[in-house]
């Protein structure tokens, strides 16, 4: 399956883009895409996802940082080779940073689902300077990033996902 079935520059594409820069898909799209993507992703033995339809999508378990148990999320990637990924904490532009960050800047170990394959990875929380070598590529894998950065005041963390050694 090829990673984005759906053209950015489609007519589908540019509507899932603008409806995601507006303020009442933040809400829906934190509480249902997530959910949806977890069911797809464990019935597809983490082949794949709806959201991977749009922007490449892993499935990320980190280690609570509060609680110590497993917290699963599937996020937007943008893969780099084979075993190393980066994942920006959007959080759709909202006000805090999510949890999976703060999970990773406690437990940097975690364990990523990408595309039916499994592996154990270590997350590097990218210096200002790593994050702006790197924001263009990423803007090209989900141009809407950088609406997110306009709506919020934080500034949204940007982790590399290296396969353990």
């Amino acid at each position: 399956m090829s990673t984005r079935p759906v053209k950015l520059d489609s007519r589908l594409g540019r509507l899932v883009q603008r409806a995601a820069q507006t303020s009442s898909f933040s809400p829906v799209a934190l509480k249902v895409a997530p959910m949806m993507d977890k069911v797809i992703s464990r019935l597809t033995r983490g082949r794949f996802t709806l959201t991977s339809l749009i922007v490449p999508t892993l499935v990320l378990t980190t280690t609570g940082a509060k609680s110590g148990q497993p917290r699963t999320t599937p996020l937007a990637t943008m893969p780099d080779g084979d075993d190393a990924f980066y994942v920006v904490g959007s959080n759709f532009g909202t006000a805090k940073h999510p949890g999976w960050s703060a999970n990773l800047m406690k437990t940097p170990r975690a364990t990523v689902v990408y595309r039916g394959t499994t592996m154990q990875v270590d997350a590097t929380l990218l210096s200002d300077e790593e994050k702006a070598a790197v924001w263009p590529r990423l803007t090209k894998v989900w141009p809407t990033y950088d609406t997110y950065v306009a709506k919020t005041d934080r500034n949204l963390r940007v982790f590399r996902l290296s396969r353990a050694s």
